[in-house]
Formats: C-alpha cells, sequence, structure tokens
C-alpha cells in the first residue's frame, strides 16, 4: 500500500490560514478606533459604500460587500437605529429594498476621514506591499 504524503495538510502549507488570521488581526485593529465612530467594522464597510454610492439596493450593497442578507439585514437596520441611514422600497419597484444615507450618516463621513491613516499605522507594510497585498486579495476575490 502506497503511503500518503500528508504534507498538504500542515497548517504552514494552508493559503488561507494566513489570510483568514491577517485579516481577524487587520479587522481587530479597527476595534478602538471605530469604537470612537460607535462604529463595528462591519458597520463601517456598509458606510463607506453608501458614502461613495448615496443610495444602493439592499442586493447592491451586499453585492459590493460579499455579504449575503443574512448578515447585511441586521447591520443595515442597526445603522438605521443610530440614525445613519433610511431603509425603504423602490418606487420603480416596491420588491426592491433601497438603502440611503441621512444626513447625519453624510456627516459621520468627515469623522471618519482618518481612519484609514490610523489603520496604515497598526499595518506593518509599506506603501507599495500594502498596494501589492490590495491587487493580489482582488484578484483573488474576482476568481
Amino acid at each position: 500500500m502506497k503511503r500518503k504524503n500528508y504534507e498538504i495538510l500542515k497548517l504552514e502549507n494552508q493559503l488561507c490560514f494566513p489570510l483568514y488570521a491577517a485579516s481577524k488581526e487587520v479587522i481587530k485593529s479597527y476595534g478602538p478606533i471605530l469604537s470612537e465612530l460607535s462604529l463595528t467594522y462591519t458597520q463601517y464597510i456598509v458606510m463607506l459604500v453608501l458614502w461613495e454610492h448615496k443610495k444602493l439596493s439592499v442586493k447592491e450593497l451586499g453585492e459590493k460587500l460579499f455579504l449575503d442578507s443574512g448578515t447585511l439585514t441586521p447591520v443595515i437596520n442597526s445603522l438605521k437605529e443610530k440614525g445613519y441611514i433610511v431603509k425603504e422600497r423602490a418606487k420603480i419597484d416596491e420588491r426592491i429594498t433601497e438603502v440611503s444615507l441621512t444626513e447625519e450618516g453624510l456627516a459621520l463621513k468627515e469623522r471618519a476621514v482618518e481612519v484609514p491613516e490610523k489603520i496604515a499605522r497598526c499595518v506593518a507594510l509599506s506603501k507599495d506591499e500594502a498596494r501589492t497585498l490590495y491587487s493580489l486579495l482582488y484578484k483573488l476575490l474576482k476568481k
């Protein structure tokens, strides 16, 4: 009987593990910074997309963030409770739920503008390394 090579099953040989661990650590770095804005990381990325696009359907928002509606719905509801967004049925098609910023949500953008710079100080990569990593990660996401 031929002996199998289990080397491939070592944790150090898994691409998924450093991606997972690095992601977890970077997101953890956001915690204290985003707490000043009373946002979680997931709420923050929803706001980033809305600051850019102003109004999107829940489906479009989920596609941009790679999140399913089960994850996105409680985040949207929480941001609505905070007064940062409005959730309403689309006038064109009532089956579509749209999310848009309130004045308060738009004003939060001013306070959040320093977040990326603060996070960059927490990440031990040069600007070139960060750009390369960014490109590689998006390559993985696009499959």
